[in-house]
């Protein structure tokens, strides 16, 4: 038997992705965003609302990078999302985290996230459907420790997800199955 429930952000999982920006003054701001997802091959598409201080940064200085949260980094992660940039100047500063310059585009890497992807500003979309920043990936990188020899490992990763129903972060690192594999079966 279903049972009916109340109506949230009902996919599940969510990822939980790190959309770093610099400030107008150089400082660098990051935000924790649940709501992104692929366009294309290389596009991601982030629903943003323009309030937001990193939307701002984007569209001033046409570039952000995404980050995937990891475990590890849970508390740095979940902080990026409860403190805005628009009231907390320095937060990127409390979070102890450390940064490199991209060499392609005008936006901080996050250092101890384990991916990262460096994205050109493509558009803003609003109004009742709009999707929010749409970019174009330039370059991703990834972490040596998660890599298994010229492949990223998902399972070294540990990356997190945001369950909406409860408001919790999850691991996601255990292979269940083969993709374009498994299903085969059945053909």
């Amino acid at each position: 038997m279903r049972k009916k429930i109340k109506t949230t952000e009902a996919i599940f999982p969510m990822p939980v992705l790190m959309i770093a920006t610099y400030n107008e003054d150089g400082s660098i701001d990051v935000m924790n965003a649940a709501w992104g997802t692929m366009l294309e091959r290389d596009h991601i598409i982030l629903n943003l609302t323009q309030t937001h201080k990193t939307v701002k940064n984007i569209k001033e200085r046409k570039a952000f990078t995404v980050s995937i949260a990891d475990a590890g980094h849970v508390v740095e992660a979940d902080y990026f999302g409860i403190v805005s940039g628009n009231t907390i100047k320095n937060k990127f500063e409390k979070s102890k985290l450390s940064s490199t310059k991209s060499s392609i585009i005008d936006a901080p890497i996050i250092n101890e996230f384990p991916i990262c992807m460096e994205c050109e500003f493509i558009e803003y979309q609003d109004g009742k459907y709009g999707c929010g920043v749409i970019g174009k990936i330039l370059n991703v990188t990834a972490d040596e420790k998660v890599m298994n020899k010229d492949t990223v490992d998902i399972s070294l990763v540990n990356a997190i997800a945001f369950d909406p129903y409860t408001h919790g972060y999850y691991k996601v690192n255990e292979r269940v199955g083969n993709a374009f594999k498994d299903g085969l079966q059945l053909k």
